[in-house]
């Protein structure tokens, strides 16, 4: 059923002599009917003018010679502001101001957005592009982005429309207009999801982005930069200062008799539609969770690299994400843990639970056995670290990881040296010592990448294994964020009290390791196993990250 009615006729006439498509008419007109765009283009040209012929005792406008000329749009109602637009439209010997000289003509408003970039033809080309992109996906969500000088011409058409209907004591908003946008998609993403066999879904990871350009109107917004010179302001990563957020920004503040002095109402016809628009396919990052283990006492957390020299020849974060990068078909990874140990820290027990966000993957659909054959393969090509519970959680789930960190508590072993002689009995009293509280200045071995500031930490308990008389072993548990190796030796007095302190000697730490309890339980959670990937039902447990280590 046709959407327009006899109220419609005289806007929709105005604006089709002017140029403009069916389908913008529609939206001009304040259409919000969605299957009325989805007809062809060729039917709704038929249609609107079938709608606009003119009645039998209608003036019929004619030219006394054969060559198109120019007349004035509506003479009678716009003598006010005819000298801010631009004059007449061209018609032919004996061609009413409805007609439209051919329906191949490209629409002055939508520059060819809503003729043929919206048919079943160009969806199904760009769709092939998208399956072709080499992506996994379930649904997909459809971006569009528009040249910056579409919305001066819809600027304008708005105008030309608003004074039209001011003289039938009728008013248009811009929100009375339908947004190009929101048309464009009302009658594509039904097309999307028939081609590709996947809902349309606005929350969908993996997004197709079309981005129209239309270099031959380029210029139609550069009038604004001398108006409104304070709306346009060159920013980093711009090719342009003419954005899209600039020209609208510019577009609420510039006055109408402005406006009109500097661009044509209606807008001129352009020769050319868009050209062909870039077609861009992303997925949003999935996050791969688990526990590692160190066993090495020359392996970084994360690549150790001085002035551009790297010091150590691997470290965790790259035996761990080079494997998921791989299979995930990842552009890029982000790694976090909870907390960090140094280089010649061993990380025992459990392991120390860590994330991955892999960024752009193009694979995401894994099964519980191959994230199992997955972590055995990370497990297999190094004896210095050891991966376990590897699953996909969610985002909220990472950032549970980091919550209250300096609340929990750390298990560490350390092997301790003193210059002095000593006796089981001299270090008998540190197992007496619970909650002791001490004042770390920031440590001069991290003072270069850490604020200079005095941090109170917590030493809960010790309990001491005497080995000889220069060494014993020394378990604590600590306020997470403590420096233990400080806690031993004392840094120069910045740490206070601390072991050398306590004992009256000089100490110093040969080896520490992180003890991470055997009985706690897994940080990360799967609710529902042999379940598709990023689905929803992976959640985050929150007892098993407060496991005191």
């Amino acid at each position: 059923m046709f959407p327009l009615t006899e109220e419609n006729k005289h806007v929709a006439k105005l604006l089709f002599s002017s140029g403009t498509c069916p389908r913008c008419i529609f939206r001009f007109c304040g259409v919000d009917l969605h299957t009325p765009y989805k007809c062809p283009t060729k039917e709704l040209f038929d249609d609107l003018q079938k709608f606009l012929e003119p009645e039998k005792d209608e003036l019929i406008l004619e030219a006394s010679n054969p060559p198109l000329k120019k007349i004035r749009l509506q003479e009678d109602g716009l003598d006010n502001w005819s000298a801010n637009c631009k004059e007449g439209v061209s018609v032919a010997e004996g061609e009413s101001v409805a007609a439209k000289p051919s329906n191949l003509s490209v629409c002055n408003v939508c520059l060819g957005i809503l003729q043929g970039f919206c048919e079943k033809e160009y969806v199904t080309k760009v769709c092939q592009k998208v399956e072709a992109s080499g992506f996994e996906f379930t649904s997909v969500v459809l971006s569009v982005s528009f040249p910056p000088q579409l919305s001066v011409r819809e600027h304008a058409a708005w105008l030309l429309v608003k004074q039209e209907t001011g003289k039938q004591s009728l008013s248009l908003g811009r929100n009375d207009v339908v947004q190009l946008k929101e048309a464009y998609k009302w009658i594509t993403q039904p097309l999307f999801s028939e081609e590709l066999g996947v809902p349309v879904d606005g929350k969908s990871l993996f997004e197709v982005s079309v981005v129209f350009a239309h270099p031959e109107t380029v210029e139609d917004c550069h009038f604004l930069g001398e108006v409104c010179r304070d709306c346009f302001k060159p920013a980093k990563n711009k090719q342009s200062v003419f954005t899209r957020m600039a020209v609208l920004k510019a577009l609420n503040k510039i006055k109408e008799e402005d406006f009109l002095a500097h661009f044509p109402c209606p807008p001129n016809s352009p020769k050319t539609v868009c050209s062909d628009p870039e077609i861009e396919c992303s997925h949003g990052a999935v996050f791969v969770a688990g526990r590692y283990n160190k066993y090495s006492r020359n392996l970084p957390q994360t690549p150790w690299i001085i002035d551009g020299e790297r010091k150590m020849e691997s470290s965790v974060e790259e035996l761990i994400s080079d494997h998921l990068l791989a299979v995930f078909k990842a552009e890029s990874f982000n790694f976090s843990s909870s907390g960090r140990e140094d280089v010649d820290v061993r990380t025992l027990g459990n392991g120390r639970p860590f994330a991955v966000e892999l960024l752009n993957p193009h694979r995401v659909r894994f099964t519980s056995q191959e994230i199992k054959e997955l972590q055995q393969k990370i497990n297999k090509s190094s004896d210095k670290i050891q991966v376990r519970d590897l699953q996909l959680v969610t985002r909220e789930a990472i950032g549970h990881m980091k919550e209250g960190e300096e609340e929990k508590t750390k298990t560490y072993s350390a092997l301790i040296w003193t210059n002095k002689a000593i006796q089981k009995k001299d270090i008998g009293f540190l197992n007496d010592l619970k909650d002791l509280n001490i004042d770390q200045k920031t440590p001069l071995r991290v003072l270069h990448r850490r604020p200079l500031a005095v941090r109170k930490r917590a030493i809960h308990s010790m309990e001491t294994h005497y080995l000889d008389e220069h060494h014993f072993r020394l378990y604590l548990k600590t306020q997470a964020g403590t420096y233990i190796k400080e806690f031993v030796h004392g840094d120069f007095g910045r740490t206070q009290p601390n072991i050398g302190s306590l004992m009256n000697v000089t100490a110093d730490i040969l080896e520490l390791d992180v003890e991470v309890r055997r009985d706690c339980w897994l940080s990360w959670t799967r609710v529902t196993d042999g379940c598709e990937p990023l689905c929803g039902c992976w959640e985050w447990n929150p007892g098993p990250l407060e496991d005191n280590h």
